[in-house]
């Protein structure tokens, strides 16, 4: 995923007031924030001791164009999304890496199947513990998990487990799930999807010939969907990955409302080339058709011996972010 690495040649203020990232293209791209329901990165490295992407915005400035959000997180508004992720972390200091987690929902859709079993869910459990404390002090409502077979017994809505704040709550739920079955990942996609696109599409219409949203209450926190997975799917994701960006576009989303990170988890190379050709594919649609990227791909070990770790998937996910705030302003 290539970064923003040097001075933009049009101030960030400016391109941010724009007719794609105003409230409009917020409403286009906002799902059930609570309902919570690529490219591979280059030069990324995945070792903890290794500092995320960089983002450089030499003329950028704070003062940016105003985004409508509702006052308060709940299943149908969230807070206020003043600035985009980048200014976000200018605002808490050039030390405070993760800040961009202010303005972002985490979800995290993990590999239930057989071949996860053992020393892979171990892994995957451990990361994401390791990863729910600094996620919840960006966001209070801390993070969402779902499972690509396994559905919550609580009713909570898409089966998942929302709002989950601690390590150990994170662990109870992994020793709940048992790994079986397929790699349904394109079913369940859409199902956290869904009704997220669902909302972007009414906070579109709901938007007067400004661009302006007139409905608070309609708006929704983007959302990063981080997909933990060690295999080949069993169905098409292509296919709904790329549905949900020609909504984006036709609501005029924000470049950063959906995100979803693929990470492989353990060095099977049949699940390597799986998610290089989805990577190649969807490639090929963002460039022909037009279509708005939203995916980036990252194969995990790469017979490094690494294990997955919270600073790894952060990092991740930081460039995936400044990756589409890099590729708005270069179209722009």
């Amino acid at each position: 995923m290539p970064f923003l690495s040097k001075k933009l040649p049009t101030p960030l203020s400016r391109i941010l007031s724009r007719r794609c990232p105003s409230p409009r293209s917020q409403s286009a791209a906002n799902i059930d924030s609570r309902n919570r329901p690529g490219k591979a990165i280059p030069g990324v490295s995945c070792a903890d001791d290794a500092d995320p992407p960089p983002y450089t915005a030499a003329a950028a400035t704070d003062s940016q164009a105003p985004y409508l959000h509702p006052v308060e997180a709940s299943l149908d508004t969230v807070s206020p999304l003043s600035f985009p992720p980048a200014a976000e972390n200018r605002r808490y200091g050039t030390d405070d890496k993760y800040a961009f987690l202010t303005k972002f929902d985490t979800i995290f859709l993990v590999d239930d199947s057989s071949s996860m079993a053992g020393q892979l869910w171990r892994e995957a459990g451990e990361a994401i513990a390791a990863i729910t404390p600094i996620c919840t002090k960006y966001d209070p409502d801390g993070i969402d998990i779902f499972f690509l077979n396994h559905r919550s017994t609580f009713n909570q809505s898409g089966g998942g487990y929302h709002s989950v704040k601690s390590p150990s709550s994170v662990q109870g739920i992994f020793r709940s799930v048992k790994p079986m079955d397929a790699t349904p990942v394109g079913q369940r996609l859409r199902e956290i999807l869904f009704p997220y696109l669902h909302r972007i599409e009414k906070m579109a219409a709901n938007t007067d010939e400004y661009g302006n949203l007139l409905n608070s209450a309609l708006a929704v926190r983007p959302i990063n969907v981080i997909v933990i997975t060690d295999g080949a799917f069993s169905d098409d994701a292509e296919s709904v990955i790329l549905n949900a960006a020609r909504t984006l576009d036709r609501c005029q989303a924000i470049p950063w409302q959906i995100g979803i990170q693929f990470l492989q988890i353990g060095e099977d190379r049949a699940a390597g080339e799986h998610l290089k050709q989805l990577d190649d594919e969807l490639g090929k649609a963002a460039k022909h058709d037009h279509v708005r990227d939203i995916v980036d791909t990252v194969p995990w070990k790469e017979g490094t011996g690494r294990t997955l770790s919270a600073d790894g998937i952060l990092k991740v996910v930081l460039g995936a972010v400044n990756k589409r705030l890099d590729r708005q302003v270069a179209h722009s």
